[in-house]
């Protein structure tokens, strides 16, 4: 099964035709002749990219101090995550209510990587301090690969990846869906916390990994260099973003709203919806370890409070609020959330989780596209069109058609 464009021809009624070799050609089989549902045209995705990158790299750091920049990169961090929720959640019907545990890969290796290279400045053989207080001796064994920089960037994409197709696979291959992938999710995060929880002496247990002092050789001590993390974060989600973007515009992202809207129609067809649901799946995950490796040195503590149920809980939040199925709404939604989180919940600590319930009901109840919603909403309102149709996921018809892959 291969994803890339094809030479694709078709009539006004939508016909699919055959190439020369005699492969039969549908409207999914090329990038699409027209602008895809649910997919903003491309002057205005680049425009928005764009605007997004100089508003966060540019007018935050010019109208900010330090400790509010660093707070933005925090919330950027976080927007990383969403971008992936939102392609496998908006586009392939996927919740993901475990993104907690790939964002918890992701920050603790590297969070394993800085306390090496802080350690080893005292001389090659010295452990982390917490180590040291908890009695051992040696360093543990899954810890030394992560010595090296170039190992730990690469383990920081691959085991996620490896971790979300092997689960992935074995889920969707058995046609779990819905309520229950949404469960086994919210089961494997928890799990993940308890077992991070009992390693006290390997990984800090319930007060996790902190007291970092350089990231990739850079003393985050030098207010120029917290600036170029914070920068090093923007430049990650816009590039999530171009990534989310062509990935929804091309064949894959056509397929994936097809499987989403008409899994048995898709397998009856010739592919397999567990494998293009299992790569959605793992490009979330990658995004969720990229975005916790880089919550780290920002933050400067990674614990298993910050990776649990409510954490993941939180995340999906903030895509349903700024829209699921579309490119920016997952941003916007979890950087206004994640901005809520941080200053209602200093006003009020004990009720901010009754705050976020009865945030996502009003959304799923008032307005289940989310805000980016609103725009169709009020053009089909001028236009005296049902408005109920602009919070429902866009399909795209006629969007798969048999090829000799079958």
């Amino acid at each position: 099964m291969s994803f890339t464009s094809t030479e694709r021809t078709e009539d006004t009624t939508g016909t699919a035709h055959e190439t020369a070799g005699g492969t039969a050609v549908g409207p999914s089989l090329g990038r699409p002749a027209g602008p895809v549902p649910g997919v903003p045209r491309r002057r205005i995705a680049y425009g928005g990219i764009t605007a997004l990158a100089v508003a966060l790299m540019v007018i935050v750091p010019m109208v900010f101090g330090p400790f509010q920049v660093n707070q933005i990169g925090r919330f950027v961090s976080l927007a990383i995550v969403a971008v992936g929720i939102g392609l496998a959640w908006g586009r392939g019907g996927m919740l993901t209510m475990g993104q907690g545990a790939f964002f918890g890969i992701g920050a603790y290796i590297m969070a394993m990587h800085m306390l090496l290279s802080d350690a080893a400045l005292n001389g090659p053989d010295t452990l982390p301090s917490f180590m040291v207080l908890s009695g051992r001796s040696e360093l543990p064994w899954f810890w030394i690969p992560f010595s090296s920089g170039g190992t730990t960037l690469v383990a920081i994409v691959a085991l996620p990846a490896l971790v979300a197709g092997l689960l992935g696979l074995s889920l969707f291959k058995r046609k779990v869906k819905g309520a229950y992938f949404a469960i086994l999710n919210q089961a494997l995060v928890a799990a993940v916390a308890v077992l991070l929880i009992g390693q006290q002496d390997t990984l800090g247990g319930s007060n996790g990994l902190s007291g970092f002092q350089s990231f990739m050789g850079l003393s985050l001590a030098d207010p120029l260099n917290q600036r170029f993390v914070y920068l090093l974060a923007c430049g990650v989600l816009v590039a999530m973003l171009a990534v989310a973007y062509w990935l929804m515009r091309s064949r894959f992202g056509e397929l994936l709203v097809a499987t989403r809207d008409g899994e048995e129609r898709v397998r009856f067809l010739g592919y397999d919806p567990a494998f293009v649901k299992t790569i959605a799946y793992m490009v979330a995950a990658v995004m969720a370890s990229i975005g916790g490796a880089l919550f780290v040195p920002i933050v400067g503590i990674i614990s298993p409070t910050s990776i649990g149920v409510a954490p993941s809980i939180a995340f999906v939040i903030g895509v349903a609020v700024g829209g699921r199925s579309s490119l920016f709404g997952p941003v916007l939604g979890a950087l206004v959330v994640a901005w809520a989180e941080s200053s209602l919940a200093q006003a009020f600590p004990s009720g901010w989780s009754y705050l976020q319930g009865l945030l996502l009901i009003l959304v799923i109840v008032l307005l289940p596209g989310g805000v980016a919603s609103l725009g169709q909403r009020f053009r089909r309102r001028r236009a005296g069109g049902d408005e109920s149709a602009a919070d429902q996921p866009k399909t795209i018809p006629n969007t798969i058609s048999k090829g000799a892959h079958a």
